[in-house]
């Protein structure tokens, strides 16, 4: 048995009990990416210490301008993670009976003696964030761009939600009449369902992207998603909203950062109380107090709130990029 096959077998063996098809995807990505080239074809018999250093030590390019680093430095994340997948697979080939003897991917008292923590490689970087007062200008710039990904994007602030769940929204969850984004548990990171209120702005983003998904003729079980991707019945890419803010020249931004440009701004722009904001967000109620007291969802009150924020949202000056200036270059 190969590392390969074995890696084939483990993930169908605990797609079942995963969360959500993504994370089975997650597996194979980084296994196709940074295992099998090195330890594919390998009987998983033969995978020792030296093996597996070599995968975590390979070099990669963080930038095409920047030197090449071991995988372990220049993306640790990335490296822990696929350390413990391919422990988690070593595991399982030796119960299987494919292999015996420790465990090479070991962390804890093996592979902690040949490289650094994580936590000290590299501090932990937050999602790059807009300061608020610069975001009504940002979203005057951003609404002179055309297409889905530009939408989306918009659509993302205006309801503070994540990445993956807005490019993964469906039309089965949107209520137009109520104005009303329902995310199923499965799609959100807490595992919980979380209800979305829409400002007008986001409804009208809904609007424009309807006759892209031909919702209005009957064939919207070919178009699922509410932010269709380049073929059908597939959704926006998650790489979408990175290329967008660089063809804006926003390098310095993440998507995931305008979250924290709106939890700033309900804190020092308005009067709702913090657990409003709190719970506009969609992550876990952080503490068991709060979760006692958020027995529902706050959602007449979020409404309000997401309402006042897509109105900030609005307040600057339309840039002036337009169609014409284009045509005259």
């Amino acid at each position: 048995m190969t590392f390969k096959q074995c890696a084939e077998r483990y993930i169908k063996a605990h797609r079942a009990g995963w969360r959500n098809a993504k994370h089975a995807a997650q597996w194979e990505a980084t296994l196709a990416t940074y295992a099998e080239p090195i330890i594919g074809g390998l009987p998983v018999q033969a995978i020792d210490t030296a093996v597996v250093m070599k995968v975590l030590e390979q070099e990669v390019h963080d930038a095409p301008d920047k030197p090449a680093a071991p995988l372990w430095t220049a993306r640790p994340e990335t490296a822990g993670r696929l350390r413990g997948r391919i422990e988690s697979i070593l595991d399982w080939a030796r119960v299987r009976g494919y292999r015996d003897g420790e465990n090479p991917a070991r962390w804890r008292g093996h592979l902690d003696k040949l490289l650094p923590a994580r936590a000290k490689v590299r501090k932990v970087q937050h999602h790059a964030a807009l300061p608020y007062d610069e975001l009504p200008e940002f979203m005057a710039t951003l609404r002179t761009h055309e297409g889905v990904a530009a939408g989306a994007l918009e659509f993302a602030i205006l309801t503070a939600a994540r990445t993956g769940e807005v490019i993964g929204a469906r039309w089965s969850e949107i209520d137009l009449g109520e104005k009303l984004w329902t995310i199923p548990p499965e799609r959100m990171k807490a595992g919980k369902e979380h209800r979305v209120p829409l400002s007008a702005r986001a409804i009208a983003i809904l609007e424009e992207m309807r006759p892209l998904c031909h919702v209005n003729d009957g064939r919207d079980e070919e178009y699922p998603f509410v932010f269709p991707g380049g073929k059908r019945g597939q959704s926006l890419s998650n790489m979408a909203f990175l290329m967008l803010l660089r063809r804006m020249k926003r390098d310095d931004l993440t998507a995931h950062g305008f979250c924290s440009s709106f939890r700033d701004w309900a804190a020092e722009r308005t009067n709702f109380p913090s657990e409003v904001a709190e719970m506009a967000l969609p992550h876990t109620v952080s503490s068991k107090v709060e979760a006692a007291y958020r027995r529902g969802d706050l959602f007449e009150r979020r409404r309000r709130l997401m309402t006042a924020w897509s109105t900030f949202c609005g307040t600057a000056k339309v840039a002036a990029r337009t169609h014409d200036a284009r045509a005259s270059m």
